[in-house]
């Protein structure tokens, strides 16, 4: 089966939920696409001094706030599932999160598990876990930025069905885009990299995010890499079914071959 993918790198205004909605209604505008990925924190922008700062721009994960709203909206013309990042905000506690949304209203909310940097002074340490839900028969999975660093990541998708992994993403380290392509071979998944472009500042940090939005096979070929500095959108048509297969060979399954039991005493050394 054939699903269409429609990736969004642009620059997020910061704290500006309306300029951000306006320039994704404008990039979305004649989009055919049944998945359309768009990068972390669309809503808010990324550099604030602290959490009271960034409230004002954060929302629940009911889909009833502005930029949520506006996202289902854009769902229900298109037809299509959006997986957005969004600062979340749970009572007084933020957390920056991603949310998959239908035209019927949000599917499943994930909290990122690994906070980059100065993420540790402005988010609370994501409680969700990994999730993977289903659109149209295919399985997505959730997972933010710099969780990429992480293996363990991906692999827990992929174990719990993923075919997709769709990974929002404010990238200012030079190399994920590189990583990326081993977690689809390593899981032999497709990764949908929506990154950002522009840069921030803010006292004395000053942030470059890398652009180079990105879609792999689970072969390891890059179907897709966007530009370091320009906003595009960019669809492609994949068969998700390419990634139910984890067999390398004959005698090499990448899941039936972990030996879980060797795996253990690892963990337990680290504990």
């Amino acid at each position: 089966m054939d699903l269409t993918i429609a990736l969004l790198q642009f620059k997020p205004t910061r704290k500006s939920i309306e300029k951000n909605i306006q320039k994704i209604q404008r990039a979305m505008e004649g989009i055919k696409a049944d998945l359309i990925v768009l990068p972390e924190l669309s809503n808010s922008g990324y550099l604030y001094e602290k959490a009271e700062d960034l409230k004002p721009f954060s929302e629940e994960n009911d889909g009833q706030g502005p930029f949520l709203s506006a996202l289902i909206d854009i769902s229900k013309t298109i037809e299509s599932v959006i997986v957005t990042g969004y600062a979340e905000k749970d009572r007084s506690i933020l957390y920056n999160s991603a949310i998959a949304l239908s035209p019927q209203g949000p599917i499943t909310n994930y909290r990122k598990t690994h906070l980059y940097d100065h993420e540790k002074m402005l988010f609370h340490p994501g409680d969700s876990g990994f999730k993977v839900f289903e659109w149209n028969t295919v399985k997505i999975g959730m997972m933010i930025c710099f969780d990429w660093i992480f293996p363990e990541a991906c692999r827990s998708l992929a174990l719990e069905g993923a075919q997709i992994i769709a990974h929002p993403a404010n990238l200012v380290l030079p190399y994920c885009q590189n990583a990326m392509v081993t977690r689809s071979i390593e899981n032999r998944v497709f990764t949908i990299t929506a990154n950002r472009i522009g840069t921030e500042k803010l006292g004395d940090m000053n942030l470059n995010f890398t652009g180079m939005s990105q879609i792999t096979d689970p072969s390891g070929a890059i179907r897709y890499r966007g530009p370091k500095d320009k906003a595009t959108v960019h669809i492609i048509t994949i068969d998700p079914n390419d990634a139910l297969d984890k067999n390398l060979n004959p005698q090499n399954n990448l899941f039936k071959d972990r030996r879980l039991d060797l795996y253990q005493l690892v963990e337990s050394r680290e504990q």
